[in-house]
């Protein structure tokens, strides 16, 4: 670990001549900085103690959480005005959203304190919010103003809510989600050009070959004589949601014509839709890496600011005293232990000369970014209450079973034989009693794990998968008992409770998943880059929220749900005339309307899926207009190609990274000081320990413990890293790349 470079037989100098120690007030400032590198925020503030304290007010996590919540009721009001899934009369809800924007102003007035004011003004961010809230308030009164004279007219600012998710400093996440899509919309417009000219040339073609041939689509409409609609459903074959349909007429003309179809789907679908992934791939990784090292500069600049407020000189060099590092540290992370606190330190004095060079101080903000698992060693408690007994030769047989590795190999052979006896026939009474010896078993495998494991360690924070299968099988068990009491009775048979044995019964199957190591190793990555991925949930919605909106204000109304034994004749159309003889009637989608917020997510959702999505456009277009169409068409390239394939690319270098990423030089750096301090112990071994987690973690001396010695502690604190890597979130995922 590099340190201060001393002269030769120097080992520790003192401050000459003594300096003006830091003021509390540069002391925060100093936090300041590095709270916003550890966080990667990249917030202009003044630098005045006044400006310092609402600074560290503005992002404390109680006023973050008040402005997330406030967010979330006024992006929820859609649900409770017109049209409404549960109606509340205007002057609540105007109400409610005149709270929501004054606590967003007040948020707005309080960002505006802490940041100087020429920068203020210039963010765009500040701009978006001061405008929509101006705007929605215009709305609301001229809104309230028709609505008192009778006047309906359309609340055209609700679409604008999601800016309030978006803008706030908070959702910088999704705000770098849509930078990334910006940065790659020059590139892929190109791309999308040429692909609407291949569609328009196909469309040309298409009418020439089938439009004079009075070609009759199933239906009986004419085939291919309006370039407008060979165009839309050109459009459609592309996601293969109209195919073989749209091909059969002139397939079943002429088994030639096929070929044109052929041609088109490997043109347009294959290889188009192929070069927009790859397009879209190649632009995010590179303004993503672009990003990274505009973060790692900002990073680098926060800490040495923060190391120029703290420093003071020792012969030579400037440092930093360590009970100023420790003040900064603990102001820094609160929570934060004594004994993971003196660990940090190990690591950034090394050689214990009282002070951290500028080198370590730089990585101060990394290091309390790294989750260090405080592990106090614990025997098991049999071990302690009933020595003899659990150290007998019986004893220790059985627990050398349990570890055995065919231990596992025998169960997972019984989950394999519980899934076939799952898909037989669970009415024959041998199934039934069968279902009661697996339980057992599988109840007898926990038993007989937690009198060889330390419980306490098996069921550790960390330990999902235990949870997961301990969870699963007594869920199973009293749901088998109720199911089998009911059924005793011989009153009634309750199909819910059925239905959940059966439910659990196949999820324990996934069991399968803990004994397979590559299995196991997928999932975790899968479950690790799963916050991550909130970050494109957040995206999605915020689309589906604003294409909802509209979508309510063009359709609702115009389709109506029957229940399905209605067989009156406005049920069989959906309550519209117009759909009359429509394959939206015929397959009875009257559920798939925007009369409220909730069925519109679901028609979106729908249409993301894009299988028959055609169908659901062609009868919104028949209840309005054709034009219509262009609402779902935009939609779709929107969300499926462009933010669908922003996700992919996202996914992959997610799983890319979480997959194959070993330690950072951090955590290499981390676990080599826990070694040495003789305070290590490996994942392996937790089995038979307690984990506590570092929050209230007694303090440990770090002495006196070496690795020989270990093993008779009674109890003490060991360290380990918390994972192999922490994932990044979507504004350093490619960090370990770049």
């Amino acid at each position: 670990m590099p340190g201060v470079q001393l002269s030769s037989g120097v080992q520790r100098l003192s401050p000459e001549p003594p300096e003006e120690l830091p003021t509390r007030e540069n002391l925060l400032l100093a936090a300041a900085y590095v709270s916003d590198a550890q966080y990667n925020r990249n917030v202009p503030f003044q630098t005045s103690p006044q400006a310092i304290r609402l600074y560290c007010l503005y992002n404390h996590w109680t006023t973050r959480v008040a402005t997330y919540f406030f967010i979330c009721v006024d992006l929820s009001l859609a649900l409770f005005e017109e049209p409404a899934l549960f109606p509340l009369p205007f002057v609540a809800t105007a109400l409610v959203e005149v709270l929501c924007l004054a606590v967003f102003s007040a948020r707005l007035v309080h960002f505006a304190k802490v940041t100087p004011q020429m920068v203020f003004w210039k963010d765009t961010k500040n701009i978006c919010i001061v405008v929509t809230i101006m705007v929605t308030l215009i709305d609301l009164i001229i809104y309230g103003s028709l609505e008192a004279v009778r006047i309906h007219s359309v609340r055209w600012t609700r679409a604008l809510r999601p800016v309030f998710l978006i803008n706030f400093p908070e959702s910088r996440q999704i705000r770098r989600a849509f930078r990334s899509i910006r940065n790659t919309l020059p590139d892929i417009l190109y791309v999308f050009l040429l692909f609407l000219f291949s569609v328009l040339m196909f469309s040309l073609m298409a009418l020439k070959l089938f439009g004079d041939r009075r070609l009759k689509t199933v239906e009986g409409a004419p085939y291919f004589t309006n370039l407008l609609e060979i165009a839309f459903e050109l459009y459609v074959l592309v996601t293969t949601a109209n195919n073989p349909d749209i091909m059969m007429p002139a397939y079943n003309f002429s088994w030639w014509y096929s070929l044109y179809f052929i041609t088109y789907i490997i043109i347009n679908t294959y290889i188009f839709m192929s070069v927009f992934l790859a397009v879209v791939y190649n632009n995010y990784r590179k303004h993503l890496k672009n990003e990274i090292r505009t973060l790692a500069h900002l990073k680098r600049y926060k800490m040495i600011e923060a190391f120029d407020i703290l420093k003071v000189k020792v012969g030579t060099a400037f440092v930093v005293k360590e009970a100023m590092w420790r003040q900064l540290a603990k102001a820094v992370a609160p929570d934060i232990s004594s004994s993971h606190l003196e660990l940090l330190l190990r690591i950034s004095d090394d050689r214990q000369q009282g002070f951290v060079d500028k080198m370590n101080f730089l990585r101060l903000a990394d290091l309390l970014n790294i989750q260090v698992v405080t592990v106090n060693l614990r025997r098991h408690p049999l071990g302690a209450w009933m020595p003899q007994v659990y150290q007998s030769s019986p004893s220790l047989w059985v627990q050398r079973v349990v570890r055995h590795r065919a231990f596992v190999w025998v169960y997972d052979i019984i989950i394999l034989i519980n899934a076939v006896f799952i898909a037989l026939d669970e009415k024959h009474p041998f199934i039934s009693y069968a279902e009661w010896l697996f339980l057992a078993l599988y109840i007898i495998e926990i038993l007989l794990k937690l009198y060889t494991y330390e419980p306490g360690a098996y069921f550790g924070r960390k330990q999902f998968w235990n949870w997961f299968d301990m969870l699963i099988i007594i869920a199973a068990l009293v749901a088998t008992m109720a199911n089998a009491t009911i059924q005793s009775a011989k009153k009634y048979n309750s199909r819910q409770i059925l239905d959940i044995v059966l439910i659990l019964r196949i999820l324990r199957l996934l069991r399968v998943i803990i004994s397979i190591e590559r299995f196991r190793v997928i999932v975790t990555t899968l479950i690790n880059i799963g916050p991550t991925m909130l970050t494109f949930g957040g995206l999605v919605f915020v689309v589906y929220y604003a294409f909802a909106v509209i979508g309510m204000e063009l359709f609702h109304g115009k389709v109506q749900f029957f229940d399905p034994n209605i067989t009156s004749p406005d049920a069989l159309v959906c309550g519209n005339p117009a759909l009359k003889g429509s394959a939206f009637a015929r397959d009875r989608y009257c559920k798939n309307n925007f009369n409220d917020l909730a069925s519109s997510f679901i028609v979106l959702m729908e249409l993301t899926v894009v299988n028959q999505w055609h169908v659901l456009a062609g009868g919104f277009a028949l209840v309005t207009h054709q034009v219509a169409k262009l609402y779902f068409i935009l939609f779709h390239i929107v969300v499926v190609i462009l933010i669908v394939n922003i996700f992919i690319a996202f996914i992959l270098e997610a799983f890319f990274v979480a997959y194959s990423l070993g330690k950072s030089e951090i955590e290499t750096a981390i676990e080599k000081k826990i070694q040495e301090l003789g305070v290590g112990i490996q994942e392996e071994d937790m089995q038979d320990w307690k984990l506590t987690g570092d929050t209230g973690a007694r303090d440990s001396s770090f002495g006196g413990n070496d690795g020989d010695n270990r093993a008779e502690a009674s109890k003490g604190l060991y360290f380990r890293i918390a994972s192999k890597s922490k994932i990044p979130d979507c504004g350093c995922l490619a960090a370990a790349n770049v």
